[in-house]
């Protein structure tokens, strides 16, 4: 439960698909722990979760996140609630990440640095993959956990009315 000035509520969900960048993760961790997101891990990881560079970019924050590791993507969403919703970020999606209307106890899935999400994942959950609008056909995506900030702070935006 996420709790803001003004009430507790259920929290939001940020998935991370076989990250590999120890940093980058633990600025997701962050991020997670500043607006009170349950961080999900699914491997395998490029890293291990001792990893001192991890540790470093999380700083002291890491007992502040409730976080879990999970084998699979398809063993997180079995154990996610029947109502749960997930979006998948990718740079191949057609709609931003502000057309969403988002609840709280939505699932944000983020994929690996190097490769996104896989193509059969993003086909097959087409209507509800999302993207971050880019103006400048060199740049090819943002950092990871640049990306989770810009999505997850306009979920929770919308759902905390700011």
């Amino acid at each position: 439960m996420a709790c803001f000035s003004g009430g507790c509520f259920t929290e939001m969900n940020v998935v991370l698909v076989e990250p590999e960048i120890p940093p980058n993760t633990g600025n997701v961790a962050r991020l997670c722990a500043a607006t009170q997101a349950t961080l999900h891990l699914v491997g395998p990881l490029g890293f291990r979760l001792d990893d001192k560079t991890l540790k470093r970019a999380g700083m002291d924050y890491w007992e502040h996140v409730t976080w879990k590791y999970w084998e699979s993507l398809d063993a997180l969403r079995s154990e996610a609630s029947k109502e749960a919703r997930f979006y998948y970020v990718t740079t191949k999606s057609k709609r931003p990440y502000t057309q969403p209307r988002y609840q709280w106890g939505d699932y944000l899935v983020f994929g690996r640095e190097t490769a996104g999400l896989p193509k059969a994942l993003l086909d097959a959950n087409a209507d509800t993959t999302i993207t971050i609008p880019m103006f400048n056909a060199h740049a090819r995506s943002l950092n990871l956990a640049t990306a989770v900030a810009v999505v997850l702070y306009e979920a929770v935006r919308q759902v905390k009315g700011f």
